[in-house]
């Protein structure tokens, strides 16, 4: 329901408003590249900032403290649920929470669209990519796989240069 993406905006206010641990951009980047990875986008998240801040030590204290939290929340729901899955108010609840899931997906998107669709070029990606996950016919690790194949060779063609881009 959601997955990682659901935690940007969480992400953005804590590391970047409160913390200012690390730049909108810098968030951009690692939260891509976290997409990218097998794992727990939040973890990966973690361990890119807290290398950042601390290094090797940085990443390891990140990584423990998101999961360890989660790991333990999730033995007990999970005996827990087990025996009250079936209630209708559980199920009400569940709802909800799937609710709130979608609200906070459609704020991940605003807040990765602001950053990552900027021109003609990448929306003309970003249709192509929604088009060949929503036929399911292509397995969406390779859809990933040929948007950064495409962003390595726009980058040979081109440079940012003061927020404009220059032909090279």
């Amino acid at each position: 329901m959601g997955g990682g993406y659901v935690i940007l905006p969480l992400l953005t206010s804590e590391l970047v408003d409160k913390k200012k641990w690390i730049s909108q951009e810098e968030l951009c980047e690692y939260y891509a590249l976290s997409s990218s990875l097998p794992g727990v986008i939040a973890a990966n998240t973690a361990l890119f900032t807290g290398r950042k801040l601390a290094g090797a030590k940085g990443a390891i204290a990140a990584i423990t403290g998101v999961i360890t939290p989660a790991f333990l929340a999730i033995i007990l729901l999970a005996a827990l649920l087990s025996e009250i899955v079936d209630y209708p108010a559980v199920q009400n609840i569940f709802w909800g929470v799937g609710i709130g899931v979608i609200a906070l997906l459609i704020l991940a998107v605003r807040e990765m669209w602001a950053k990552c669709v900027f021109d003609k070029f990448s929306f003309a990606v970003y249709l192509v990519a929604l088009v060949l996950a929503l036929t399911g016919k292509i397995s969406p690790a390779y859809i990933v796989i040929g948007a950064i194949l495409i962003g390595v060779v726009k980058a040979k063609f081109t440079s940012k240069c003061d927020g404009r881009e220059v032909e090279r």
